[in-house]
Parts: structure tokens; C-alpha cells; sequence
């Protein structure tokens, strides 16, 4: 049985898979962005941002937001000069500022540290959920830094364009969680000079053995057990030990990707942030953020298909909260606690867990 049960779960990854490349839509360009090292210059002091976000509006102007208790003024900073002022707790759009990159935004407090955001999705011609994984705050109140690890989909639609702009922004290693079929199907573009690692979450056990599910409640099924077989598999283990070893070793720069930058992708940004110690209600909120960032894709290739077999496939190209959560229920019943599962599989003791948040932490 036990057997049947690891076999079930690859088999449903690998399936999961192959209804990730059905979403291979590419988005509009937009904005641009300095290197990944502009976060690491934030001040150690405790920030008093309990809320902050950037978003970039479809006029090319930024909302501007947070929430500071007990501050009386806040400064918002962009490319060198002050762009707006608030109080404790303020919503400014910032219209005007030059191109680049990316727009960075710095949150100056009257006291204590001050913070720097920019908007979360990094737009390019060739992808449409390579989004920055940090700016979130932690429960003890730091703050994930922003421009040094990087979450993403498939690389292998990268135009000229897109490679530059990658190169200004830092990217170091790219972190490849697909199989060795999907890799082949579709190579990764990369930035010259980037270190390409291959971590493999799934594996390529059963190629042909699985069988795609033919009602929307197996689809829901097979992605819950995709889910905890990312926890539980030996392929899973060591794919996530891979990424988060080199991430601890060097963090700087780094991006991990599947195809459609949402399940194995996703777990991955789960996982980090909660070693960090993002609260679960944010983990949540950006890992459902994919429905969001892959809507357009999402809906072309259900678009594609007869309305029943489009009802079967929804459930693998959504993301949704019972998806995750299965993947931490896993994760307590195989390790008892996040810190064993984190010890155990992916290898990273609390030394190594100290560097990890001296490395992506402010505040």
C-alpha cells in the first residue's frame, strides 16, 4: 500500500505537470528595476510598518500603502526624492517617476527603520508569475527583504529583452524544480553568466504510468496528493533540500521555478517564508496569489477546450487554499512540526536557519 501511495502521489505531480503546460500565455511588458542588492541596505533598527505595499496601477502610476502605529509622519521615497507624506497610516499614488526597471520605494518613519518595496510582479515579455518573494512581514514584525529571491514560471518564452533586464536585476542561479520532460520540451533562457540547477521535485518515475483524472473531484484529489507528495517523496525532499541549501549558502539573486510557477513553485515560497516566520495567513495570500497573476492564461487555455473536459482541468491550473493546507497537514503528520520537517528533510539546522534570516530579514 505504501507503495501505491507514493506511486498515486508522483503520478499526480507529474500529471499536475502536464496541465501546467497548457497555460503557456505570455504577458504584456510594463515596468523596470535596479539590482537585487538595493534591499540589502535596509536599517536594522525595528521597523514600524505593521502593513506596507506597493502595486503598480494600469496607468503606470504606484499605490503607495501601509500601516504604522504610534508614527505621526511617514515619508515615501522614490529615485532620490520624497514622493508623498502621511501619517501613521496612509494610500498615496505616486504618478510621474522615470522608467526603470523596476520602482523602488522607500517607507522613511519619523523613528525607527525605515522600508523598501516595489511592486511584487516583475513583468517581462516571457512570463506571467515571476513576482519578488519577499515583502512580508514576519510575526515577531521584520520584514522579508525585497530583490533577492525570486519566485517564477517557465523561462523557456524569455525574449533578448527579458534576458537584460534579468541581468540588471541580479538574478545569480536559477533553481529549475521541473522534470527532466518538461526541461527537455521546454530549456530554460537564461541571463548570461546565471548557474543553472536542476532540482527536480517530482522526478521521472511512472513516465507514461499515470492516467489523467476524469472529473473535477479526482482533479481536486490528484492535486492535494501532488501536494503532500512534494512534503513526503524522496524526489521532494532532496529537490527542496537542493534550493534551500544554496539559498541559505547564498541567497542573492536566486530564482526557483516550475512550469506554471504555482505548486511545486509554490511550495517552495511556503516553505521559505514560513522558516522565515510569515505568518500562515500571508504564506496563504501569496500562494493564492497565482490565480490572480496566471487568471489570463489560465482562462485562454480553458477557453481551448469543450466546457467538459475544461471542468476537469480547472482544478489543475488553479491554486487553492485546500491544496496547501494538505501539503501542512502532511507536513505534521510526517514530521509532528514545521522546524522537524525543515531539520529532517530539507537538512537545515538552526544554525543554518539563523543565517537563512540574517541573510532575507530586516527590522
Amino acid at each position: 500500500m505504501k507503495n501505491m501511495k507514493n506511486k498515486t502521489r508522483v503520478s499526480a505531480v507529474c500529471a499536475l505537470s502536464a496541465a501546467a503546460l497548457l497555460t503557456g500565455v505570455t504577458a504584456p511588458i510594463a515596468s523596470a528595476a535596479p539590482s537585487h542588492h538595493t534591499g540589502g541596505g535596509q536599517s536594522a533598527r525595528a521597523i514600524p510598518f505593521t502593513a506596507a505595499e506597493v502595486t503598480a496601477q494600469d496607468d503606470g502610476s504606484y499605490k503607495v500603502t501601509w500601516k504604522a502605529p504610534g508614527v505621526r509622519k511617514v515619508a515615501v521615497r522614490a529615485g532620490g526624492r520624497t514622493v508623498a507624506t502621511g501619517g501613521s497610516a496612509g494610500s498615496v499614488t505616486v504618478r510621474g517617476l522615470r522608467a526603470a526597471d523596476r520602482q523602488w520605494f522607500d517607507l522613511v518613519p519619523e523613528r525607527g527603520g525605515e522600508l523598501r518595496l516595489a511592486d511584487r510582479l516583475i513583468q517581462l515579455d516571457g512570463t506571467v508569475n515571476f513576482r519578488d518573494a519577499g515583502g512580508y512581514r514576519t510575526a515577531a514584525g521584520q520584514w522579508v527583504k525585497m530583490g533577492v529571491v525570486y519566485r517564477s514560471d517557465a523561462w523557456d518564452k524569455l525574449t533578448d529583452a527579458d534576458l537584460a533586464k534579468l541581468r540588471r536585476l541580479g538574478i545569480e542561479v536559477d533553481y529549475d524544480l521541473r522534470m527532466t520532460s518538461e526541461r527537455t520540451a521546454a530549456p530554460d533562457r537564461l541571463p548570461r553568466g546565471v548557474a543553472y540547477v536542476s532540482a527536480n521535485v517530482s522526478g521521472d518515475a511512472g513516465g507514461g504510468g499515470w492516467s489523467m483524472p476524469t472529473t473535477a473531484e479526482g482533479a481536486v484529489q490528484m492535486m492535494i496528493d501532488g501536494e503532500k507528495s512534494m512534503v513526503s517523496s524522496d524526489t521532494g525532499k532532496a529537490a527542496y533540500t537542493k534550493v534551500f541549501n544554496g539559498i541559505a549558502d547564498d541567497a542573492d539573486g536566486s530564482v526557483y521555478h516550475c512550469t506554471a510557477g504555482k505548486d511545486r513553485t509554490g511550495w517552495a515560497s511556503a516553505t521559505l517564508l514560513t522558516a522565515l516566520g510569515v505568518p500562515r495567513a500571508t504564506v496563504m495570500k501569496d500562494y493564492l496569489a497565482s490565480n490572480d497573476y496566471r487568471a489570463e492564461a489560465n482562462a485562454a487555455a480553458l477557453a481551448a477546450m469543450p466546457a467538459a473536459q475544461a471542468a476537469v482541468y480547472k482544478p489543475m491550473l488553479d491554486v487553492r487554499a485546500e491544496y496547501l493546507n494538505s501539503g501542512f497537514a502532511e507536513v505534521a503528520d510526517a514530521y509532528g512540526s514545521f522546524g522537524t520537517y525543515t531539520k529532517k528533510a530539507l537538512g537545515l539546522d538552526a544554525k543554518e536557519l539563523r543565517h537563512l534570516k540574517a541573510e532575507l530579514l530586516v527590522g
